[in-house]
């Protein structure tokens, strides 16, 4: 970190006016502002609080500098998590060299420079070399019932020698030779050849992976014809398999200009042939940026928020990467049928509908720590360029792009249709979005396994996985019961237009015209525990009861009574909240209840209601749940004053 310090031009800057716009804060924090090798730090002057603001330089995605003001310089800070920092510097001179700082530090030249690279490994060494070993393939694999007397494991690829991008030990068809699997990996893009990704023990059906042939417009190999064959003979119940090429049709013909393509159904007599159309990376990456203007929009109108989430396009992505995961469970689940992925290389899309699928089609995978294989698997060991997609390192901007995040947006979508189906939160998701980026630990530096060989990855870093499962208490949703139907078999969301949704909890922290507030999985996860406790206790009571009397504890069901409102109001229960409506009131009844509380006030005392009583639904609620809705607030609350200086 030696070499990063000498980049830093002034450590420390005072009189720093400091506002984070993304968490809807109005007045900025005055205090002072330092620089480290890995950190910008903001520490409040506010003896009170001295509240500190931390952010890692590998989460800055840009470092804006707007013209001055007559208050100072300016500085915006723009992470990769979508959290914005608006600086204001008292000298420009000051502002200069800071935004010259952070501009070298936040774009890291070579791996050594990363954060996760910059300590003494040594320091705790055993629980580095345990951190590694936490997830286990193998075992998943094997809970999976491979190898069998279908798929097998091959060496083919030891040493990286097929496929260098390819994890070392692969599973393939059990009739796959060596000369087979060589020659078929001759014929696909980087060599990465046909491989299991997921196999269904029900109906032995197999979700593979793989990248695009190298057939032009004419181009045929016999291995690769061989190897698919081999593929669907795996499958005893299935006389064919799918081929899902997630491309749009029109771009993976215009891969056959050069040399590359799809699969001619005329060579391959034992395959369909679906395109499935997520677009490539360059739309995705514009479209991000889009969704993000819409999540900085201050106080937009509903004609300007509806506009840009539809000029982004973004939900419409999100449901192409859906739909190809449907696609392939129900083929696996429902009909039996083996299906090969692939993309251009295989590790962007391909990744993505495989572990849609996988998540669809296998309830483990829906839990805290299959939700971690999974990311092992399918991203991690099969490959993906997380140090280019991510910009890890500073380099060409045309290779970035949220694939990562369009996943984790999938699995977020549905956990909205199945809150009951996975033992994860919506923090684990963001969480895990924050790592991929952060560089703070090893598992998602560079773009494959032999990368990380290479690198020494094991000897230099720790894995995030340990750390997700030490904090699970946080990440863990308090509506998962693994005994539900829901939280069993195949998933089958809705996938129309309608059911889809912006996730404001990645793309707009909170809302700017809101104060903080607790949200409903954090109030139940207290409720739970509270709960929790209170039954203890009441046991340990009846314990030193029976202990006292010597009388056997006897459990008693106690009928609560609950109060109901014998004209109940009409419960909404649509997306949207329900216009305010309430049953006409004739003139006479309201003179009668103004004689009612007058004579309520004379007599000073409350008598029992009688006849239809006008309730809230909001309160009739709270009092047929016997708990109060603390999460609400006023959507007025807050200081709504802004700091003239920052706007």
């Amino acid at each position: 970190m030696l070499v990063m310090m000498e980049h830093i031009r002034t450590p420390k800057v005072e009189n720093v006016r400091l506002l984070e716009r993304s968490s809807g804060q109005r007045k900025a924090s005055v205090g002072t502002l330092y620089l480290s090798a890995t950190h910008t730090i903001f520490v409040e002057n506010n003896p009170e609080t001295r509240r500190e603001t931390w952010v890692l330089h590998s989460m800055v995605s840009s470092v804006e500098r707007p013209p001055p003001t007559p208050a100072g310089s300016q500085l915006v800070l723009r992470c990769k998590d979508f959290r914005v920092f608006q600086v204001l510097v008292p000298q420009e001179r000051d502002c200069l060299e800071v935004h010259a700082s952070l501009v070298r530090l936040s774009r890291p030249e070579k791996y050594g420079e990363l954060y996760c690279l910059s300590f003494n490994p040594n320091v705790n060494k055993e629980e580095r070399e345990e951190s590694w070993s936490f997830i286990d393939l193998k075992a998943d694999y094997k809970r999976m019932g491979v190898p069998n007397n279908l798929w097998v494991s091959t060496a083919a690829n030891s040493e990286y020698r097929v496929c260098d991008t390819y994890p070392a030990e692969l599973f393939v068809p059990k009739s796959a030779t060596p000369a087979v699997i060589v020659g078929s990996s001759r014929f696909r893009s980087r060599g990465r050849f046909p491989a299991l990704s997921y196999f269904h023990q029900d109906t032995l059906a197999a979700v593979c992976r793989c990248s695009q042939p190298l057939s032009g417009f004419s181009g045929r190999c016999q291995e690769d014809e061989l190897m698919l064959q081999a593929v669907m003979k795996s499958n005893p119940g299935s006389d064919f398999i799918y081929v899902v090429d997630t491309r749009p049709k029109l771009n993976a013909m215009a891969n056959r200009a050069a040399g590359k393509g799809y699969e001619n159904e005329d060579h391959y007599s034992n395959i369909r042939l679906l395109f499935i159309g997520i677009e490539n990376i360059h739309v995705m990456r514009s479209s991000q940026q889009k969704i993000v203007d819409v999540g900085e929009m201050r106080a937009p109108s509903m004609t300007d928020f509806l506009w840009g989430l539809e000029s982004s396009g973004w939900l419409k992505h999100i449901k192409a990467v859906l739909d190809a995961g449907v696609f392939i469970a129900k083929a696996v689940a429902d009909e039996g049928v083996s299906v090969l992925v692939h993309c251009s290389d295989g590790w962007d899309r391909t990744a993505q509908a495989c572990s849609v699928a996988s998540i669809l089609l296998d309830p483990f995978y829906r839990t805290i720590k299959g939700f971690m294989v999974l990311i092992e698997r399918d991203w991690v060991s099969f490959g993906h360029k997380f140090s280019h997609r991510y910009a890890h390192l500073d380099g060409d901007p045309k290779e970035v792009s949220p694939v990562m995040d369009q996943f984790l947006e999938c699995v977020w979508q549905l956990s909205e249709q199945f809150p009951c189906a996975f033992e994860f939160n919506e923090r684990f998701l963001i969480t895990i979005h924050s790592h991929v980026y952060s560089c703070q630990y090893g598992t998602f530096l560079g773009n494959c396994e032999k990368e990380r060989r290479d690198m020494r990855l094991r000897e230099r870093s720790h894995s995030a996985w340990p750390q997700l499962w030490k904090d699970r208490s946080q990440h863990t949703n308090p509506l998962y019961k693994a005994e539900l139907s829901q939280s069993q078999g195949i998933l089958r969301p809705n996938t129309t237009p309608y059911c889809f949704k912006m996730w404001k909890g990645l793309y707009n922290h909170l809302e700017k015209t809101t104060p903080p507030r607790q949200s409903p999985a954090d109030f139940l996860s207290a409720v739970r525990e509270e709960s929790q406790q209170l039954e203890e206790e009441l046991t340990n009571h009846q314990e030193r009861i029976a202990a006292l009397t010597g009388e056997p504890i006897r459990w008693e069901k106690t009928a609560v009574p609950r109060r109901r409102s014998s004209r109940l109001p009409h419960r909404h229960s649509g997306p949207d909240p329900p216009t305010s409506y309430c049953e006409p009131i004739t003139s006479s009844e309201l003179k009668n209840s103004h004689l009612l509380s007058a004579n309520q006030k004379a007599q000073g005392a409350d008598p029992a209601p009688s006849g239809p009583q006008l309730r809230s639904p909001d309160v009739e609620d709270d009092l047929e749940s016997g708990v109060a809705d603390l999460s609400s607030r006023s959507s007025c609350g807050g200081d709504d004053s802004k700091d003239p200086e920052l706007e």
